[in-house]
């Protein structure tokens, strides 16, 4: 009986031990992948502080640290991470981050109102309603700024898509994995799509698995045609579905609905074209038609 005892807690000793040593060895190794995310994160500009506390992390002049605190407490609660996810959707153009954001709101702010009042200078009310306007144009226009750089980098996201995909299956299915057809068009192509799928391999090889990196892809843009396929990998990945085979009918199906939107797109011209020609074209010819006739016979009954 001893002898079991001694054994079970000779047994029980050693899983102590076992994993006291895993702990020690997964610990800093979950550590170096956090503070690597961390860094992919704070490269790509994707923080979303809830305020503006550490803008002065990011080399700004204290003015405008102290301009950015004003617009964060001028603006809503949520105006933050909502400019945390249009820095995403922009592909964080340059050094930008939330707190410069914030910071060239406020400035906008005091420097509209300046110039607005100037203009309005010749009178006490229009002081005051241009001064208005001005705060509110300068107050707003970072935001209008970050939209549309978001919407023509969406833009050009949608149009390289269905390249990018017919790449993507054409690395795979000459026998690369999805990670190394990532890398292929990460080094051979150029442009949104390319920089998005290097961030998911960086983020992949930083720790995080597929699914979590492809559903990381999919809030970082608002193409419906991204979001199904990313919404599709997602699937097959969990049901052990042939990620060749995917590829394949996603580009396919791709191609057909980049085929159908060009078509739209010209359906639409006519319509669109109506409306210049009716008021600049065709007055135009009018004139140049009728123009002689007309004078001839004003001259003629003139006469």
């Amino acid at each position: 009986m001893s002898v079991l005892t001694l054994g079970v807690a000779t047994l029980a000793v050693a899983i102590a031990f076992g994993v006291i040593g895993l702990s020690m060895v997964w610990g800093p190794a979950n550590r170096r992948v956090a503070k690597g995310l961390e860094s992919i994160e704070l490269y790509y500009g994707s923080g979303q502080p809830g305020s503006v506390a550490g803008a002065g992390q990011v080399g700004l002049p204290y003015l405008l640290i102290r301009l950015g605190q004003l617009a964060a407490k001028l603006s809503p609660a949520g105006v933050p991470a909502s400019i945390g996810r249009r820095l995403n959707l922009a592909g964080n153009p340059g050094s930008w981050t939330v707190e410069k954001v914030l910071a060239y709101k406020g400035l906008g702010l005091f420097a509209g109102a300046a110039l607005g009042a100037l203009l309005g200078s010749r009178s006490g009310v229009a002081v005051f309603v241009f001064g208005g306007l001005g705060a509110a144009v300068g107050f707003f226009l970072p935001d209008v700024l970050l939209y549309n750089a978001g919407s023509k980098r969406q833009a050009v996201m949608r149009k390289q898509l269905p390249n990018t995909l017919d790449m993507l299956t054409v690395c795979v299915e000459a026998g690369l994995g999805f990670d190394a057809a990532l890398s292929q068009i990460g080094r051979n192509t150029q442009g949104p799509m390319a920089a998005e799928c290097v961030r998911m391999l960086q983020e992949m090889q930083l720790g995080k698995s597929r699914v979590e990196a492809l559903r990381a892809l999919a809030d970082r843009t608002t193409v419906v045609e991204l979001r199904a396929f990313v919404s599709a990998m997602v699937q097959a990945s969990e049901l052990g579905v042939p990620t060749a085979q995917v590829l394949h009918e996603q580009a396919k199906e791709m191609r057909a609905k980049h085929r159908q939107l060009a078509e739209e797109k010209a359906q639409k011209l006519p319509v669109k074209i109506l409306f210049p020609m009716m008021f600049c074209i065709f007055p135009v010819l009018f004139i140049v038609v009728l123009g002689p006739t007309v004078l001839s016979l004003l001259a003629m009954f003139g006469g």
